[in-house]
């Protein structure tokens, strides 16, 4: 049987970008990356004031930051893109960083960042990340100490002992059947494999 592979192309042509780096040549080069993956609407600021007057001129699709580049007030950059009205405050934001520690880390994490990658970069780690944010379905949490996608990135249920705190946790406690069981005939056609043709 030939099977024909299918190309996987990810074009981010009509994607609106702002790259947010303290550094004009590591912008200078996020924008290479991004341009080279067909980005044509990149906006590229060097400080916070810029960053919020680009934000103010209309809808961005993904922020690229290295908020420990961007000065003193980087990190207190993006909870203030998750707490600002407008769909801004939704983009996906991929922080970039060569500040590898947990404490960083988690700061980006509960500042609102979708993901962190660690620097040096390269292409095709960052297409990669900007792939899985695009196919991920985190939903979107604001209470008074976070805004942003939810941080878990697995579904296991509240931690042990506890009733869960979202309207999609489910009960500790599995209840009494609610449909009669699958014979085993069914179970074994379920199991069966499939001839797939492509």
């Amino acid at each position: 049987m030939n099977e024909e592979k299918q190309s996987f192309r990810f074009n981010l042509e009509k994607v609106r970008v702002l790259i947010f780096d303290g550094d004009a040549m590591s912008t200078d080069i996020m924008a290479q990356i991004l341009s080279g993956f067909g980005a044509k609407n990149i906006s590229k600021a060097t400080s916070v004031e810029d960053a919020k007057r680009f934000l103010g001129q209309g809808r961005y699709d993904l922020v690229v930051i290295d908020p420990a580049m961007a000065g003193p007030n980087g990190y207190d950059f993006l909870p203030w893109l998750r707490r600002t009205p407008g769909d801004n405050r939704f983009a996906h934001v991929l922080v970039v960083t060569g500040h590898t520690q947990h404490a960083r880390i988690s700061a980006a994490r509960d500042s609102g960042a979708n993901l962190v990658v660690a620097k040096p970069l390269t292409p095709v780690v960052i297409l990669d990340r900007i792939a899985w944010m695009a196919r991920e379905k985190r939903p979107y949490v604001e209470c008074k100490v976070y805004a942003g996608p939810d941080r878990r990135f697995k579904f296991d249920g509240p931690p042990v002992g506890s009733e869960g705190r979202r309207d999609a946790d489910l009960p500790p406690e599995v209840g009494d059947a609610t449909e009669p069981n699958m014979s085993q005939g069914d179970i074994d056609a379920m199991m069966a494999p499939r001839k797939v043709t492509l």
